[in-house]
């Protein structure tokens, strides 16, 4: 009997134990379950539009000069990167074609004017003659009829003497306006068509910045919109200048499905080359704004959403929320949320509805 008692007190003792055990298990779980959370206070702000685009420099007035007439280049006297002035010669066809023209329409116009002396002098001596009756009206008007051949015959050769001038003149391309040469397209001894381009010729100081912009960026603009830009260069950011929209290309690129866009600098630094890697953003700021890190970022049935802390129940609820757009590291959220929410910044996996959490970061939150 006495050992029955025993083996009973010590069954009771280790059921009690166990019940303490697992009294114990089930506080720590409960108490497990209440989350610290990393939270942000939703104060819509503006901020700067931060899209970005990469372009590059361009001129704003660029000229391919070309010559107005085919033949052999025999010189070009100038190459890539120099600087020329109004009225300097670029390059030299051979002239030997257009000075025998030359000579010819000079002689031609010679022999029309012999032509018309004559028959100056035959119609004078006709018409004193027909005057007295000494010859017939039939051979005054013949002579007449020279006369005014003659001339046209005088003023043809002299119009083609001036186009055989100009062919020779043709034969030298100059500079149409002060510029720099961007681009070559011809050398020393190929024969070169009308109008191919020879040389380049830009103007130094008037740049664009050319970038190639998808169209989303055009959302929320409209056609006339002229936005200012501000142009940093990519090698070196602290090079910066400020421009305005002067064209946006109706069409986009078939290749790339982007329009391209032109913004016209003012007083661009020296930095800023032809052909200079840049970076352009609008100068503007947002209407009022929540940004959130990337991290609070949820979904709920394929939309945006955030987990919103219930300061007096101490829990969170999923809220949807419209993004307005993804940066590299946070979020723009556009509708969804008010002034004072409290956002989970972090952890937002671990989480369900109506979990119970608490602050890992009481201070921000005062």
């Amino acid at each position: 009997m006495a050992l029955m008692s025993l083996r009973a007190g010590v069954l009771s003792l280790t059921l009690a134990s166990l019940g303490m055990a697992g009294c114990s298990e089930e506080a720590s779980k409960k108490e497990a379950e209440i989350r610290p959370v990393r939270t942000v206070t939703v104060d819509p702000r503006p901020i700067e539009d931060d899209r970005q685009a990469v372009g590059e420099i361009k001129p704003r007035q660029e000229s391919d000069l070309g010559f107005r007439i085919s033949g052999k280049l025999v010189s070009r006297l100038v190459d890539v990167g120099v600087t020329v002035r109004r009225g300097a010669l670029l390059a030299r066809l051979d002239e030997q074609d257009t000075s025998n023209k030359l000579k010819s329409a000079e002689a031609d116009v010679s022999a029309a004017e012999a032509v018309l002396v004559e028959a100056q002098g035959s119609e004078r001596r006709l018409k004193q003659l027909v005057d007295t009756g000494a010859t017939t009206r039939a051979n005054y008007d013949a002579a007449l009829r020279n006369l005014r051949s003659a001339e046209a015959k005088l003023d043809s050769a002299k119009a083609a003497l001036a186009l055989a001038r100009d062919q020779l003149a043709y034969t030298e391309l100059t500079a149409d306006f002060d510029g720099i040469v961007t681009a070559v397209g011809a050398e020393p001894g190929q024969v070169v068509s009308t109008g191919q381009m020879v040389v380049r010729l830009a103007l130094p100081d008037q740049k664009d910045a050319v970038f190639a912009v998808a169209e989303t960026a055009f959302r929320d603009k409209k056609p006339a919109d002229r936005p200012e830009i501000i142009v940093r260069l990519l090698s070196n950011p602290e090079v910066v200048a400020e421009g305005k929209v002067r064209e946006v290309s109706p069409v986009a690129d078939p290749a790339t499905r982007t329009f391209q866009v032109k913004v016209t600098l003012n007083s661009p630094p020296q930095q800023m080359r032809f052909g200079s890697s840049v970076v352009g953003r609008l100068k503007s700021t947002t209407a009022p704004v929540v940004v959130l890190p990337g991290a609070a970022l949820f979904e709920k049935s394929g939309k945006p959403a955030v987990w919103v802390v219930d300061r007096s129940a101490g829990t969170v609820a999923l809220r949807p929320i419209s993004l307005a757009r993804f940066e590299s590291d946070r979020i723009v959220v556009s509708g969804g949320l008010a002034k004072g929410d409290i956002v989970v910044a972090a952890g937002v996996n671990r989480l369900r509805e109506g979990q119970k959490v608490r602050f890992a970061d009481a201070v921000a939150h005062r």
